[in-house]
């Protein structure tokens, strides 16, 4: 994961001794000034892999200037990661000119005529706080990872406070945009039929793995792993909390289970759910989550009770680019590279947002993350009450 250094870099001589500096990254017409917060491990941080796409030249409206990286420049540095991360910047400062700082508080002043955006990729806890100084720093667009916010009042207020300031926030959600859902949309609005919105995870179906599964992912199944699922819903089958007429698990295909973490704790979660959702405007939309389902996720379409169509994710074409990726970046999280060009999607069309007004089209905005988040917390204790 490693660049070449570039010929900006520009040797200057002075009393016999050789000294390099780098050029600064060079906004363009037509870019935005991205400052990323919160970049996390080379290999393991969604931050990091959001970087290397920018720095590849991925998103041709996003100009990566600055990384705000607070743990792995302050108390994790001799930690686990923090070597890693130590020679990736040294060698990205080199290479691409970039700077790092600790806190969003130290980025340099915005020249006049520079739009900035935030991408906001640290913990969900720290986000709050992380877009309140965003927007002290004169970033007119954010794009803010998923949920977003730990709880629906959070995220409201944070709503509230970019509205006031006049600062567009658009979420993460890169399901809202990719190839096995819109074509599943696409095929349901021709032909008709009832879709199903299938994520799968490659956990080991052990009380161990899935206790860590658990405690690392607390918050839940319904507001981590499908909530992009639910965004889904909300962005395009109008549910929302006051619009579910009705919500039934399968209690055949789920699993509700109580199991211990690493901590010694217990934690009490589906390991796999599948409900099916009706609004009181008309629309049906089933969803499957699994965390030990295996690593294809998919979107079908159902007619009179049989399959009529499915489109999975990765397909061939996407599979050809996780080879490649596999290649280029080998250790990296898996799940990097079958995402990777819907994670380019959403990022090219919230830097282009923020550049020159594009509108974002299919890209969710804060207030479906508002309400993606209240749907997750009506859900839960509505599913475990069927089946606990």
């Amino acid at each position: 994961f490693f660049f070449d250094i570039p010929e900006e870099i520009v040797e200057s001589k002075s009393n016999n001794t050789k000294s390099y500096f780098i050029m600064p990254v060079e906004v363009k017409a037509n870019q935005a000034q991205v400052v990323l917060v919160g970049c996390g491990a080379p290999s393991r941080g969604m931050g990091w892999y959001h970087a290397v796409q920018m720095l590849k030249g991925k998103c041709p409206s996003a100009a990566l200037c600055y990384i705000v990286e607070p743990w792995f420049l302050g108390g994790g540095a001799e930690g686990p990661g923090g070597p890693e991360f130590a020679a990736w910047k040294k060698d990205v400062e080199a290479s691409h000119g970039l700077e790092f700082f600790t806190s969003v508080a130290d980025l340099p002043a915005l020249p006049e005529g520079t739009k900035r955006m935030a991408l906001i990729s640290g913990r969900t806890a720290d986000n709050p706080k992380l877009l309140s100084q965003c927007i002290d720093a004169k970033c007119t667009t954010i794009y803010l990872e998923k949920p977003g916010a730990p709880t629906v009042a959070e995220l409201e207020t944070m709503r509230d406070q970019a509205k006031t300031a006049g600062v567009t926030v658009l979420m993460g959600y890169n399901k809202n945009v990719c190839k096995y859902v819109r074509k599943a949309r696409e095929y349901s609005a021709e032909n008709g039929g009832t879709i199903t919105f299938v994520s799968n995870n490659t956990y080991e179906n052990t009380p161990e793995s899935l206790g860590e599964c658990f405690e690392r992912n607390r918050e839940g199944m319904c507001k981590n792993m499908v909530i992009h699922e639910l965004a889904l819903l909300v962005s395009f089958f109008d549910v929302s909390v006051d619009n579910i007429e009705s919500c039934t698990a399968d209690k055949e295909f789920s699993s509700c289970q109580t199991l211990k973490g690493p901590s010694g704790a217990d934690f009490t979660d589906f390991d796999k759910i599948k409900f099916t959702i009706k609004t009181k405007t008309g629309k049906e939309v089933t969803v499957v989550g699994d965390r030990c389902g295996g690593d294809v996720s998919w979107a079908s379409v159902e007619k009179d009770g049989k399959e009529v169509f499915r489109h999975s994710m990765p397909d061939e074409e996407d599979i050809a680019n996780v080879t490649t990726l596999e290649k280029e970046y080998p250790g990296a999280m898996p799940y990097f590279f079958s995402q990777d060009p819907d994670y380019i999607t959403v990022k090219e069309k919230v830097a282009a947002e923020c550049a020159t007004g594009a509108a974002p089209e299919g890209v969710a905005t804060i207030d479906i993350a508002v309400e993606t988040l209240r749907v997750a917390e009506h859900l839960t204790p509505t599913l475990q009450e069927q089946l606990l």
